[in-house]
């Protein structure tokens, strides 16, 4: 594989920081510092596609236009994302991160939904799994997939993160704040 991060940068979020990378192409990776650290975050991301991603010192467009439609996610102003994005997983991860992109924003899905939606309603932990191995939060909105009882379920940047995010979409708060 010749997978070529070209740039890495820390973007402020109101839950705090967040860390994006990306290649010419797009973004392939959005994650919350604290999901491990910012050490332990860039180990996974080298892990998963083969090379060292660094900080550039030249700006990415494609992190300069996520900056941007982040602020306006967090001010209510934005509901869906243009920044293109350059993700790498299985086949089966890809299907079902772009079943995650089908849910509209300020609904859920269960996983058992996103399962059924995908024609496979017997592999939801499977596609829970395929969830969990999304490094482009928010972009791919997994924090929509909520448990068949509606509870609060498996996020990575941490459910009290999920549930500010789902009240931000649903209109529940006028504003985000950090817990």
């Amino acid at each position: 594989m010749d997978y070529r991060i070209s740039y890495v940068d820390d973007i402020e979020s109101p839950l705090g920081p967040m860390i994006a990378g990306a290649t010419e192409d797009g973004v392939c990776f959005l994650e919350w510092h604290d999901r491990g650290g910012v050490e332990v975050i860039l180990g996974r991301i080298e892990k998963r596609y083969l090379c060292t991603p660094v900080k550039s010192a030249t700006a990415s467009a494609h992190i300069e236009m996520l900056r941007e439609e982040l602020t306006r996610y967090f001010q209510m102003t934005l509901k869906e994302f243009t920044t293109p994005i350059d993700v790498y997983g299985t086949p089966f991860q890809r299907k079902v991160w772009r079943e995650l992109l089908n849910i509209p924003y300020g609904r859920t899905r269960s996983y058992g939904q996103q399962a059924a939606n995908l024609g496979k309603s017997e592999a939801v932990r499977a596609v829970a799994t395929a969830n969990g191995a999304n490094y482009l939060s928010i972009l791919i909105p997994c924090h929509r997939v909520i448990g068949a009882n509606g509870s609060l379920t498996g996020y990575g940047g941490g459910l009290w993160r999920k549930k500010r995010l789902l009240e931000l979409e649903s209109g529940v708060t006028q504003e985000v704040i950090a817990a």
